[in-house]
């Protein structure tokens, strides 16, 4: 059960409880010096109308004066506080982004796009500066309207009423206005990543867009988002407009009954002028975090949506490895289905029925198929990254469950359609600089897959930066990477889904010579539509609808 979006970012809050209870003894601090300072003022006052200027009327002086600039060094020092606190929520959200985009569920991901998941992230921002902002404004505010009170009940026991009906005030503000206003900033939020999304799309595929009648799409396609965007924008901005209505018509009453009845317990000699004026001072400052408070609850909102937001990711199951032996997989794995069916989240329609299957170390199988024969989704469940809906997933005679699936993926090589070289340099995308790799088997990688010649006409070799995706690369050498970075650890087993159709023919015999020679002892399952794999293979699957209709095993 996912939880409220308030109980989350008290979830948050309670990993630095130190930087926050200082925040709190620094604004408890400096609201008690703020709120002597209309005493010192009220004590000045009296010396001037009883017309004697003394070393007491300069010595308070200079204790206001003091005061004045004591208030700021507590403020810097708070300042300092919440930017730590800043820096903190940042490297902890990456860090926890970093680990968990990785690991999530496959099916989890199903029917979500993963970079705008990690969108999410900017989130992060809008917590840093909001929950700055809370805790430096909400916590002055709300002490300086305790601690304002208490001092004006001191004058007369009505300016308890006063705060009483203050309290309720914020209260009844806050209670009919929380649920509503939280919900339309989720729903504000939900079209402003729509807007980015769009956007997103329109610059990766940029080239489409150029045509004109493509390009008059895009905007009509990105004015209705904004559209939407702006009217939930709308219902939110009458929110907070509402609020802001209710506290200045509180201000206008508080205000005149205040002076009126301040100016009638003077008339009446029951206050004096200086205390008048010191009341007043009060008055004024409690309805200022009055006004900080409900002009911050915009604030609140947008904290609260962030924290919610990253909530939905971080709420998504990741995969648990359960270790139960590290050195399980480091012989030869045989992999057998046992009346396998797969299905996905939301459908009731079987893609995988009944598969029943054995595959030896050294074999070199080949998948054939349609599309929508079942292919890929039987090459993502043996290689760990779908979980059959029922049946059995046998490795080395123990079952699937039971494997630590980290361990399985370090003895295994995967290359899925879809996957590209990442942000980094070519060195980067095929050892992920794993320093137990050896200079040996990188040049042996190298030179297996022909990407030997390519490199040396790089302007740094190895260390040459590829743009995301693989831009500048042509797909040919794309795939290479992709299959220096699978052998490079000598697996014990290559899942592979189309990795050379897009080479030329001559490029993909000699790699399909090199992926099935018998120097090479892992065992291979592929699916792909090139017929030179039919000729090296010495198995050949054949699937419909879901499930195997033929299996020939060579001789």
């Amino acid at each position: 059960m996912a939880l409220p979006a308030s109980k989350r970012l008290l979830n948050l809050l309670k990993l630095d409880k130190r930087d926050i209870s200082q925040i709190f003894f620094y604004a408890i601090f400096s609201g008690l010096v703020s709120l002597s300072l209309p005493l010192g003022i009220q004590a000045i006052i009296n010396f001037i109308q009883s017309g004697r200027v003394s070393i007491s009327w300069i010595v308070l002086v200079f204790v206001v004066i003091v005061g004045v600039a004591l208030v700021g060094i507590l403020s810097l020092m708070q300042l300092r506080i919440t930017e730590n606190l800043q820096q903190k929520l940042f490297v902890r959200s990456s860090f926890e982004f970093g680990y968990r985009l990785p690991k999530i569920e496959f099916e989890e991901l199903y029917n979500k796009y993963a970079p705008e998941l990690a969108n999410r992230f900017f989130d992060t921002l809008t917590i840093q500066k909001g929950v700055s902002k809370l805790l430096i404004d909400f916590s002055s505010a709300l002490l300086q309207i305790i601690f304002g009170i208490i001092l004006l009940s001191l004058y007369h026991p009505f300016f308890i009423f006063f705060g009483i009906f203050l309290f309720a005030l914020l209260y009844f503000i806050f209670k009919f206005s929380y649920n509503l206003g939280l919900s339309t900033s989720l729903k504000e939020s939900k079209y402003k990543y729509k807007v980015v999304s769009w956007l997103q799309e329109i610059a990766r595929n940029n080239f489409s867009f150029r045509k004109i009648s493509n390009f008059d799409f895009a905007l009509r396609k990105n004015d209705e988002l904004v559209t939407e965007y702006l009217n939930y924008r709308e219902k939110h901005f009458g929110i907070i407009k509402r609020q802001y209505i209710q506290l200045i018509s509180f201000k206008i009453i508080i205000t005149a009954g205040l002076l009126l009845i301040g100016g009638y317990l003077v008339l009446n000699q029951k206050m004096n002028i200086g205390q008048f004026v010191a009341a007043e001072i009060i008055i004024l400052l409690v309805i200022n975090s009055v006004e900080k408070i409900i002009i911050g609850l915009e604030t609140l909102y947008d904290v609260l949506t962030s924290v919610e937001k990253i909530g939905q990711i971080t709420d998504l199951k990741i995969e648990k490895s359960d270790v139960i032996n590290r050195d399980y997989c480091y012989s030869n794995i045989t992999l057998e289905c046992e009346n396998l069916n797969y299905r996905f989240p939301d459908s009731n329609d079987l893609v995988l029925e009944k598969i029943n299957l054995q595959i030896s170390p050294s074999e070199k199988i080949l998948l054939k198929g349609n599309n929508g024969s079942g292919k890929t989704t039987l090459i993502r469940i043996l290689c760990g990254l779908l979980k059959p809906s029922s049946g059995s997933l046998f490795i080395n005679d123990d079952t699937y469950q039971k494997i630590d699936l980290e361990q399985y993926r370090s003895q295994i090589g995967t290359i899925i359609i879809g996957e590209t070289p990442f942000e980094g340099t070519v060195l980067e995308n095929i050892t992920f600089n794993n320093p137990s790799i050896s200079q040996e088997n990188i040049k042996w990688a190298i030179e297996s897959v022909k990407l030997g010649d390519f490199i040396k006409s790089l302007p740094k070799g190895l260390e040459t930066k590829i743009f995301p995706e693989g831009k500048q690369l042509s797909s040919s050498n794309s795939q290479k990477i992709l299959l220096a970075r699978n052998i490079i650890n000598k697996p014990k087993i290559l899942f592979l889904e189309e990795p050379f159709d897009k080479m030329d023919n001559q490029v993909a015999e000699e790699l399909i010579d090199f992926i099935t020679s018998k120097e090479n002892n892992w065992s291979i399952l592929i699916s792909s539509k090139n017929p030179y794999w039919e000729q090296k293979c010495n198995r050949i699957i054949t699937m419909s609808e879901g499930k195997i209709i033929n299996d020939i095993k060579k001789q």
